[in-house]
């Protein structure tokens, strides 16, 4: 039944709510729903339509956080030992020990690594835009960042070089020199959704069917916490604009580390 929009009270606004809720849709889903309708009632409100934005008079409903599956430590190590040797080692072990996003490994270039110093900085970006491949910055200032890279992955790096020189000796006049860290097999980049089948593909040979390739960058934060590293050094690791992102995306972690610091201190204190 149709309703006039300055007739609109907030009693509608609720029970269109709760009718979405019964119907089955999720929390989040519905929650959109009514922030669609806020927003549209808001513009009504500037343009002097309505008295009143009664939406906001009504409470969403709430969306509970579902905790997420965390990789272990002996999963990840059951993962580094099916990618050995694949062609995109590197990639998913920079993803596991850097917690880089997939479009800032697929827009990394050789000049962006530091390999004396040990160091590597995201400077751009590769993102699908307007039906093309594009390099753009990164969207946030905290996302250009340098990040230190532990031996183990400039290891994994160096072969990977060696491996990508033979490659582009393969491709002759075909290749495309663009200096990409992780390009196609003739240096042209990588399309992400190919990446992502590739990526299926290699969980499934670790047993691993659940673990989406973002769930590298989180478990990358996880064992930075558990190993002592401190949140706004995760924070900063990963790219995130804010602190309290890291806080509430981690809390799994934090019980851990809080149990550990005061058996410290109490070690300390009691020998």
């Amino acid at each position: 039944m149709s309703k006039q929009l300055d007739k609109l009270a907030p009693t509608d606004v609720r029970r269109l709510v709760e009718a979405k809720a019964e119907s089955g849709l999720t929390a989040a889903t519905v929650k959109q729903i009514h922030g669609l309708i806020r927003n549209a009632l808001a513009d009504a409100e500037r343009e002097e339509l309505v008295h009143r934005n009664v939406a906001k008079l009504v409470k969403p409903p709430a969306v509970r956080r579902e905790e997420a599956r965390v990789l272990t430590i002996e999963e990840a190590k059951r993962l580094l030992d099916v990618i050995r040797d694949d062609r995109l080692e590197a990639f998913w072990i920079c993803a596991l020990t850097l917690g880089l996003r997939r479009g800032e490994l697929l827009g990394l270039r050789w000049d962006d690594i530091d390999f004396a110093g040990g160091l590597l900085a995201v400077r751009q970006t590769l993102q699908r835009a307007d039906g093309s491949l594009q390099f753009v910055d990164p969207k946030t200032d905290r996302s250009r960042r340098v990040v230190p890279v532990p031996e183990p992955t400039l290891a994994a790096l160096r072969r990977h070089r060696r491996a990508q020189a033979a490659e582009q000796l393969a491709a002759g006049k075909r290749w495309q020199n663009l200096g990409l860290v992780f390009p196609s097999t003739i240096g042209t980049p990588i399309e992400p959704g190919n990446l992502s089948t590739r990526w299926r593909a290699t969980r499934k040979r670790a047993g691993l069917d659940w673990l989406r390739l973002h769930d590298l960058r989180h478990a990358c934060a996880s064992f930075l916490l558990a190993s002592g590293a401190s949140p706004r050094t995760v924070m900063k690791t990963l790219g995130h604009s804010q602190i309290g992102l890291t806080m509430n995306t981690y809390t799994h972690v934090l019980p851990d580390i809080e149990r550990a610091a005061v058996d410290a201190v109490a070690k300390k204190l009691f020998g």
